[in-house]
């Protein structure tokens, strides 16, 4: 008699079993894809991430408006006038009724020119007897910088916060703008250096 031949189960090998599991979801996802309400919420989505995009595009961000209140703008420098050398000798003649006070002398030492309106410098001669009705009367000079120094005799002054002070020769002080002051008395023979920033300025009288 011939012997029965048992059957072995056939084995599904991984490869098979790998495509049909895959096969499986690439059509469950096309199901998916193909559903009205899976379509619609894509739709909806990708409006609203338009709608997003558009709005934010429009507006500056915060970091862009950081950045530009943080821009510094470099200052312009301002271009000086050129200066020239000034060499002024001692003369006579030089000294002049010409300048800021009807009871002195000026000579002036070639400052202002010189340093196209920078400053003025000249020796001022202070004409004696000293007359306090002519030469007391306080007032201030709209100056950025003024310095005096005595060259010979003496001049007493007032100055608005110092007092009187007696400035002999070798003596120099200086005088903050806008600061109140006058001459009270003088000798006869008085020359001051007086130096002034800038060499035009506007003097204002505050009695008669």
């Amino acid at each position: 008699m011939a012997k029965k031949q048992s059957r072995k189960p056939k084995k599904t090998s991984s490869r098979t079993s790998s495509k049909t599991s895959g096969s499986r979801a690439a059509t469950k996802t096309a199901a998916l894809k193909k559903s009205p309400a899976r379509k619609a919420a894509a739709e909806t989505s990708a409006k609203k991430s338009a709608k997003t995009s558009a709005k934010t595009s429009g507006k500056p961000t915060a970091r862009k408006k950081i950045k530009s209140r943080g821009r510094v703008v470099a200052p312009t420098k301002r271009s000086r006038p050129k200066q020239r050398i000034a060499i002024s000798h001692h003369r006579e003649e030089d000294f002049k009724a010409d300048g800021l006070r009807a009871y002195a002398k000026y000579r002036d030492l070639g400052i202002a020119e010189a340093s196209s309106g920078l400053a003025r410098a000249h020796v001022i001669r202070l004409i004696g007897p000293c007359n306090p009705e002519e030469v007391s009367k306080l007032h201030f000079h709209d100056v950025d910088f003024q310095m005096v120094y005595v060259l010979k005799g003496w001049v007493k002054t007032y100055m608005e916060g110092q007092g009187e002070t007696m400035m002999q020769q070798g003596s120099a002080w200086t005088q903050p703008p806008r600061i109140k002051h006058l001459v009270m008395d003088y000798s006869d023979d008085v020359e001051l250096l007086e130096v002034i920033l800038p060499a035009d300025f506007k003097t204002v009288e505050l009695t008669t």
